[in-house]
C-alpha cells in the first residue's frame, strides 16, 4: 500500500532511479522472517512507469499506480496474530519512528482517518552512503526501536501489522537512496524488462525469482466461506469432518490477469470427481481471486479416506499453476 508520509519522512517520489556513478551499492537482507513463497508473498512491486499506467520491473502488473516499495503480505490475519517480526535490513541508525496506531484495515476506518499517516506504525533506518529504508505498517505497541538507536542487519524491529493505509497484513518495505527511491530488484532500470541490479544479498537469490502469479491459501471447509473469512484466518477453525453438512475446497490465487481461466475439482476417496467449479474468465487484472467447489452429504457420513482438490489456473491457453491438496476424513 502507499506508505510514503511526511510525519514519518518527506521527499519526492521518483521511481527507480540510478544510483549515480562512483556510489557504492547497498545490499540487503530480507525486511521480514518469513519463507518467502511459503509463509510470505509478494503482493506489490514498486511501479516503474512514470504515467498513470502501471509496470512492474518485469514489466508485469504486480504494482499499482504510484507504487513506491515492496509489499510483502503473509497469507491471513491468523498467521500475522501469531507474531511475524520485521527486521533492519541492512546496519544503520534509526532515524524515524512511529507507533500507537491501531491494525485496523482501511476499509474499515477510512482513508480521511489515516490521512498524513498512511505508513501506519513504522520505522525509518538510514545506512550511510545516502541509503536509507523505511518498514510500514507495523503492529500497534510492537515498534521495538526509536530515534537515535544503532541497528545491525536482521534485527527486530517490531511485527508485521494491519496500521495505516493497508486492507491486508503486509509488510511495506522501500529502499532510497539520495532521499530518491530505489527498487531493490533492479537498481538502475531504465524502463527495460527486467534490467537493473539487484540489491538483495547475494544469499537471497531465490528472492529474484518474480511469479506474476501466486497461490496463497489453499484449504478444506465444512461450508461455503467468503474472502473475509480466508483473510481473518477464520475458515481454518471449520475443518471437515465425517459428519459435516458439505465437503467444501478452496484457492486464493493473487496477481491474477484478464482472461485467465481457473478451474477446481474435487475427488472422493475412490477418484471419482464428486464436484467441480470451472470460473468465466476474468474480465480484467485482480489483485487477489477465490474459487471453490463443494458438495453437501448425501448420506449419513462422509466415506472415510483422502479427498483430494486439484486446483488449475491457465493463462493464454498455456497451464501456469497446479496445485493438489488433500484432507483426511476419519471413519
Amino acid at each position: 500500500m502507499r506508505a510514503l508520509v511526511s510525519v514519518l519522512v518527506v521527499c519526492s517520489v521518483i521511481t527507480c532511479a540510478s544510483v549515480a556513478r562512483g556510489s557504492e551499492l547497498q545490499l540487503f537482507a530480507w525486511p521480514v522472517a518469513c519463507s518467502l513463497g511459503t509463509t510470505c508473498f509478494i503482493q506489490n512491486y514498486v511501479d516503474h512507469d512514470a504515467s498513470d499506467k502501471i509496470s512492474d520491473f518485469r514489466c508485469g502488473h504486480r504494482t499499482y499506480d504510484g507504487h513506491d516499495g515492496t509489499d510483502i503480505r503473509l497469507p491471513d490475519l491468523d498467521v500475522q496474530r501469531s507474531g511475524v517480526e520485521v527486521v533492519a535490513a541492512a546496519p544503520g541508525r534509526v532515524a524515524h519512528t512511529r507507533d500507537g496506531m491501531d491494525d485496523v484495515s482501511v476499509k474499515v476506518v477510512g482513508k480521511a482517518a489515516i490521512a498524513g499517516k498512511e505508513c501506519g506504525n513504522g520505522a525509518v533506518v538510514e545506512h550511510g552512503n545516502g541509503w536509507s529504508t523505511q518498514y510500514c505498517h507495523m503492529v500497534k505497541g510492537s515498534v521495538r526501536v526509536k530515534p537515535g538507536d544503532r541497528v545491525s542487519s536482521g534485527q527486530a524491529l517490531g511485527l508485521v501489522g494491519l496500521s495505516g493505509n493497508t486492507e491486508f497484513p503486509h509488510l511495506h518495505f522501500t529502499v532510497r537512496h539520495d532521499g530518491v527511491v530505489v527498487d531493490p530488484f533492479a537498481e538502475g532500470a531504465k524502463g527495460e524488462c527486467s534490467g537493473g541490479r539487484s540489491l538483495w544479498q547475494p544469499a537471497l537469490e531465490s528472492v529474484s525469482n518474480y511469479r506474476p502469479t501466486e497461490i496463497i491459501n489453499v484449504g478444506f471447509a465444512d461450508r461455503a466461506m467468503t474472502m473475509d473469512e480466508i483473510e481473518t484466518g477464520e475458515v481454518k477453525q471449520s475443518p471437515p469432518g465425517s459428519h459435516s453438512a458439505a465437503l467444501v475446497a478452496y484457492v486464493r490465487a493473487i496477481g491474477l490477469q484478464a482472461e485467465d481461466e481457473q478451474a477446481i475439482e474435487l475427488r472422493s476417496p475412490q477418484g471419482q470427481v464428486i464436484a467441480e467449479y470451472r470460473a468465466p474468465k476474468l474480465p480484467r487484472d485482480q489483485a487477489q481471486y477465490f474459487i471453490s467447489a463443494g458438495r453437501k452429504r448425501g448420506g449419513s457420513v462422509w466415506p472415510p479416506g483422502t479427498y483430494t482438490a486439484t486446483f488449475v489456473l491457465r493463462r493464454k491457453g498455456a497451464e501456469i499453476e497446479r496445485r493438489s491438496f488433500q484432507a483426511d476424513i476419519a471413519q
